[in-house]
């Protein structure tokens, strides 16, 4: 495939399958996604004890709990393997273009290597995440996102540093980002036993989407596992690229962003090549889920002791969207914690006597 001044085609990584080691097919363990090495870029990067994350039955379905890795997201899986290429490169530092958990997982893993970091963040931010950026030592810039991709080139170009999130006019991102979602897809059929019948992810560009659609596939192939489940990419129904792509039978889409959502995490204006493929090769479909919806999933999973971001809530409020039963287990993948949701810590707690009446009213 050619890219176009349109459309912008990802880079695949790929594996001598054939000669995979008997210990990657019967004995898969270790503390950290190193555990799959054999099927993941080289790790040069040290590990901050990325993946592992717990699986939680809740409502009749399972929820993968990615706010148990090192910075409470799941892009502590991609980063890795990014990080990992910037050392294996020998680049001084990395840059990123990144509203929240990507750049503060960036920042961490590169501390963690020696590296310096570069975050470029968008000015609408939460303040605590742009505080998280800065506790590993990154450098955070706020500018307008039209103005983000060209000025990371230039940091590129001009200081030498290793872009961990794409530059391109369809979203590709980086080669190594799925690589290391794998790992997901992976834990997900050693933790259940079986594949799922369904995954409902949360989907700004799909590089998660894409990356457990290329997990399970790889198993399935390698006779590891039985079929592959059927993925459901799940957008914020203000923006939603990806559906629009899927549904005109196009590779990717650019739409016209719209402020509102507060689900900032998944916004995006465009999507790429890969959220479609994953999609269509899985047999599932793209969703859309309004606040009230993602407000009410929220709530469902706080009530079981689960505090998502509320993005990381739409893999729930599009299964509860779609109403469909599954012969199988069912996995909704909830991606980062609650903290770094817009507001949250910017109001003092309101100081009370120290009375029964204050405890009365409680339950008023």
């Amino acid at each position: 495939m050619t890219s176009t001044d349109e459309l912008a085609f990802p880079l695949e990584v790929d594996y001598s399958y054939a000669d995979l080691s008997r210990e990657f097919r019967d004995v898969r363990s270790g503390p950290d996604i190193a555990r799959w090495q054999e099927l993941l870029p080289p790790l040069h990067a040290p590990t901050l004890g990325e993946g592992g994350t717990p699986l939680v039955e809740l409502d009749g379905v399972f929820v993968k709990d990615e706010s148990r890795n090192p910075t409470w997201s799941h892009k502590d899986r991609l980063n890795r393997v990014t990080v990992s290429a910037a050392v294996g490169a020998g680049a001084p530092g990395i840059v990123v273009s990144s509203s929240g958990n990507h750049g503060a997982s960036a920042a961490a893993y590169a501390a963690r290597a020696g590296l310096d970091a570069l975050v470029l963040a968008s000015a609408e931010s939460p303040p605590a995440v742009q505080d998280f950026l800065r506790a590993y030592g990154a450098k955070v810039l706020s500018v307008p996102s039209e103005g983000r991709w060209p000025l990371m080139r230039q940091i590129v170009e001009r200081l030498g540093y290793h872009p961990v999130s794409n530059l391109t006019v369809t979203h590709t991102g980086h080669p190594f980002g799925p690589e290391g979602y794998k790992s997901l897809a992976y834990e997900l059929h050693d933790q259940l036993g079986r594949t799922p019948a369904a995954v409902f992810v949360p989907t700004g560009y799909a590089e998660l989407l894409y990356g457990l659609w290329k997990g399970f596939r790889e198993l399935r192939d390698l006779g590891l596992a039985e079929g592959a489940p059927r993925l459901y990419s799940c957008e914020s129904a203000i923006n939603a690229p990806l559906s629009r792509a899927f549904a005109e039978g196009i590779a990717a889409a650019k739409i016209e962003y719209t402020p509102g959502s507060r689900a900032y995490a998944i916004g995006a204006a465009l999507s790429g090549y890969r959220g479609v493929v994953a999609l269509r090769e899985s047999g599932g479909a793209a969703l859309t889920v309004t606040d009230e919806e993602l407000d009410e999933a929220q709530r469902r999973l706080a009530g079981q002791g689960l505090w998502a971001e509320l993005s990381s809530a739409a893999g729930l409020a599009g299964y509860r969207r779609l109403g469909q039963r599954f012969d199988g287990p069912v996995v909704c993948v909830s991606t980062s914690a609650g903290f770094k949701d817009l507001g949250v810590g910017t109001a003092p707690p309101e100081t009370v006597d120290a009375s029964w009446a204050s405890v009365e009213r409680l339950f008023i």
